[in-house]
Parts: C-alpha cells; structure tokens; sequence
C-alpha cells in the first residue's frame, strides 16, 4: 500500500454544538457553532469515462482454490508520496490546538458483552506466511461467516465458533478464470478489501493489480459471489484503469457498488477517481459496467459511504463519498445511472467546517514503540475505512468517520465525527457529535474504524502505542444515553508483546469494524499487533462484542 500526503490542516471551527453538558466542557474544548456549515455552490460533473472490463468469468468455488501463501522475497510496500507531501515530525509535547479533545476517560452508560477473540491470518497462522508489509488488515461479517483478507490472503471462518472454514487462500486465486495470464490471475498485489452486501447477501472481494502495470496495465480485480457463502463461486471482473490505483475502498450503497482511488502516474499523485459498478449486473453474473469521475490532485483519500443496516438509504439517494480538507470535510453526492451514463453526475464538494485539528505525525511517521528508534506511520493524512451510513427506524441518517489527529499531549488520537445529511439529505454534511479521543494515559490512538448498531450504539477500534506499551488492539464505545461527543469504556481486543524493528515503519494501513448483518447489533473488529520484536513477523486478531439492550 502506498501513502500520499494530501493535506495539512490547521486551525478551524465545529460544525455543531448541541446538548453538552458541564461535564463535558471540562475535558472537551469545543468552538462556537458553525451556521452554514456546507457550500451552496459545488461544482457538478457529468460525462463519466464509462468501462466494461475485462471478461464476466465465473471462478471456481473457493474449497476449490489453491490454499497456501508463497513465502517469496519480502515487500516493504513502497510509500508514493502526494505531491503536497510533509515530512513526519515527531508529535506529542506540546500545547493542543485541537478544538474537539477529550483528554479524560469516560465511563458509558452503556455495558458490553464480549463474544468470540481469536488470531487471524498473520505470521504462525497455519500455510501462511508473511511476505509483505502493511497486512492491510480488513475483513467483513457475512449471514454465517466472517472473512479476513490481508496482504495477500484471505480465510473464511465460522462466525459462531471462529474456527477456520477455508484458507489461507491467495488473494489472485480468485480471478484464475480471466484466463492464466491475465494480469489479476498473475499478480497478488494485494491491498485488498473483503465486504458484504448486506441487502443482497453476496461478498465483494477486490485487489488490485500493479506490478508491470506501466506495460499490463494497472487493474482493478473485482470477484462478487454468487450466494451469501464465501466458500462457493464468484463472478470475476478486471477494470483497466488510467495509472496506479491506490488505496482502493470500497462501499455498497442501494444496491451498487463504489470504489475509491488515489491515482498516481508514477510516483506524481494525479488526484481522486471516485468509480460507480452496476451491482444487479455482477449479482448477475453478466457484463457490468464501470462509470468513474476524476479529480483533481487538491482532492485525495476520499471514501465511499457504506451501508451498515436492513433499512436501505432513501428511494433514489446519492451516494455519500467524503474527505478532508484544512478543518474542514469535503462530500460529494453521485447520482448514477447505468441505462444512461448522459445521466450520472457527481456533484461537490459541499465543504462542512469541523473543530480544529492537525494530522498525526504531519501524514507521515512518528509513532513511538518501546525499546527502539523505529517509529511507525501515522496514516494521519486519510480519513480511515469505512465511512459507514444507517438508516435508522425512525427515519433518520448517520454517517460515520474517523481519522488520526495530533492531540498535543501525545503523537497521535482519534478524531471521529457522527454527520447527518445537509438540505434533507440532498447536498453534503452536517456535525451531529464529534470528538478527538486521547485519554491522558501517555498511549497514542490512531488507524480507526468506526461504525453503529441498530439502536445507535457506536464503537471504535484502533491500535495504540506508546515508547513504553508494545502496539496493541483496543476499542471504546458510546450509546445514545451518553454526553454527546464523548466515548470511552476502552476495552482491549490483544495486548501487543513486540516492537517493529528497523527500519520498517509500515503499520496497518487500515483496519475494519463491522456489524454482523443478521442481529444487526454484534462488532467484528481485526487489526493488527506484533507477539514479538522483529519485522515482517504481524500478526493479526478478529474479535466481536455487542452492548446489553440490543437484540
């Protein structure tokens, strides 16, 4: 996985204040409120560059595939830098400017239930072994199973048991059936992403493929299956697309499927594609089509909105794609129609004001770990996967975000932020709640995701460090009883017992909270840790809970 550099930010204000009490004020630092927090005025673009890809190929069934990782030489996964980039900076030690802190720990309302804790694919996982640098840790929570993909294997396990059902399998093996030198049946690129259709019942699993790409082309691999078993076979698709395809992320959304890229003609950022898949025709197994829109290199790290839930966003909405700027959040809406392309466009930025932040680490690194110089990277220059949606039951809409921030004290904290939709749910964004978690322990927080249950409980998990506790795994949460802008209750998913060793600063590059689509209320969490000092040596952990009332 590579990193570009998009923005800086520096000083600005809340979008929202509401309903916080005297308490909260005391650990809390929050501005005045924001009136028109987004632009009357965006920009809308039309004419998509339209795709049919590469073969509509049905796979073999996964118990089929090939199973085992190839050891091969060990990948440091290059960093490509956006052309705005910072060198990291040491951060902590100094005075915040962050207008959202909460350096206190918090107790919720709320009290949890812990279910299934075990090791996911990683270093001492049987038939696999680690050749490359970020995991890229993600996975998704399916009707009866859970799917982890890493660089570049995926697993299948039982969702009830955690046991594992098939894998490790590479992550090419999938697109086998594009023919045998096709370059996503050639290549285990990885940055992959596992995700569930929750409203169609069907796994999307997708890499990319890169290397030689200047000569093969640079491809988008896309596999969605054809029922809601992960084992069985999927419908397989390659998508050319104009230069390096970074950091793609994915979102589902009424019924089809987004993508998220950050372009790079060689090591020049050449901004944001924002990609619409017609999801009926994968579902079908038939030719399906790409529309995408490119953007400029001011715009990078955006996400696709993701929706989390049985109620499905309103009849016609647009999709929900978002990043960040200086304080500030950027969305855009894309309407898409795959009878009429002359019809889709993509409209934006509705630019949203936020509380005053800073990147972690300047975008770059500077996390420390015990017994030795090695820091880590900070990714503090994206918003962090997903950018979940839900619908709730009386009617209204939440999205979900998180990124890394510098919250003075210590290099790195959690910025998430609960939006509603702007102008009943046609333009951009508005700020519900929003907080920059850093409890003054001396422990960094940072490589988030977030997400909510059915009755608006939210969770949060990320990794944490510091020079004197081994990165570890740990989530907090918060219910709708709480303080507005505040989480807490930290919990501990694994406890890290080794350091990252030099000179290898690559760390997660993202991390996965999900819900299980079936109770509507169970976490899934992975991420990754270290059991002993070394490099190349990541292990990862998959672990659920719920909170008590929700059924």
């Amino acid at each position: 996985m590579q990193i570009f550099r998009p923005f800086s930010p520096v000083s600005l204000t809340i979008a929202r204040l509401s309903a916080i009490s005297a308490l909260a004020l005391t650990s809390i630092c929050l501005p005045a409120v924001a009136q028109n927090p987004h632009t009357a005025d965006p920009t809308i673009l039309t004419s998509p560059s339209v795709s049919y890809g590469d073969g509509t190929a049905t796979s073999i069934t996964v118990k089929g595939m090939r199973k085992g990782q190839n050891t091969g030489p060990r990948d440091n996964k290059p960093l490509k830098l956006y052309s705005g980039a910072k060198n990291g900076k040491p951060g902590g030690g100094g005075t915040s400017t962050d207008g959202a802190l909460q350096s206190t720990a918090f107790t919720s309302a709320g009290t949890i239930a812990k279910n299934l804790n075990f090791e996911g694919v990683g270093a001492g996982f049987p038939n696999f072994t680690v050749n490359s640098a970020p995991p890229d840790t993600n996975g998704a929570v399916g009707a009866t199973q859970y799917v982890q993909w890493v660089n570049e294997s995926f697993s299948v396990f039982d969702k009830s048991t955690g046991a594992i059902i098939q894998g490790p399998i590479p992550g090419n093996q999938l697109y086998q059936s594009l023919g045998s030198t096709h370059p996503c049946a050639v290549n285990n690129d990885g940055d992959p992403i596992a995700q569930y259709d929750k409203a169609n019942q069907r796994w999307i699993m997708t890499q990319f493929s890169v290397t030689n790409g200047s000569t093969s082309g640079y491809y988008q691999c896309v596999a969605v299956s054809k029922t809601s078993d992960a084992t069985g076979a999927y419908s397989v698709y390659a998508y050319k697309q104009p230069a390096f395809n970074d950091y793609p992320k994915v979102g589902v959304f009424n019924g089809n499927y987004f993508i998220t890229y950050n372009i790079f003609n060689g090591n020049t950022f050449g901004g944001a594609r924002l990609c619409a898949y017609d999801g009926a025709a994968m579902r079908a197994g038939t030719s399906a089509q790409e529309q995408c829109f490119q953007l400029s290199t001011s715009y990078a790290g955006i996400l696709p909105g993701d929706v989390d839930g049985t109620i499905a966003p309103p009849s016609g909405a647009s999709e929900y794609f978002l990043g960040f700027g200086s304080n500030l959040l950027n969305a855009w809406r894309m309407h898409v129609d795959f009878t009429s392309s002359a019809n889709t466009t993509l409209a934006g930025p509705y630019t949203t004001a936020v509380a005053t932040f800073a990147e972690a680490c300047s975008g770059g690194t500077c996390l420390p770990q015990p017994g030795t110089s090695q820091q880590l990277d900070s990714l503090g220059d994206r918003l962090m996967y997903r950018l979940s949606y839900r619908h709730f039951t009386d009617g209204h809409e939440a999205l979900l975000v998180n990124h890394s921030v510098n919250p003075g004290a210590v290099a790195a904290g959690a910025r998430w932020y609960e939006l509603r939709p702007a102008s009943g749910g046609t333009t951009g964004v508005t700020v519900y709640q929003q907080s920059t978690y850093a409890p003054n322990d001396g422990l960094s927080r940072w490589l988030g995701s977030i997400a909510s249950d059915k009755n608006g409980n939210i969770a949060m998990g990320y990794s944490t460090t510091s020079s004197s506790a081994y990165p570890s795994i740990n989530y907090s949460y918060r219910t709708p009883a709480d303080t507005l802008n505040r989480l807490g209750s930290e919990q501990t998913l694994q406890t890290g017992t080794g350091a990252q060793q030099r000179t290898l600063s690559r760390w997660g590059d993202y991390s996965a909270m999900t819900v299980d689509p079936v109770d509507d209320c169970t976490f899934w969490y992975t991420n990754e840790y270290l059991a002993t000092n070394g490099t190349f040596n990541w292990h990862t952990r998959i672990g659920s809970f719920k909170l008590a009332g929700c059924q």
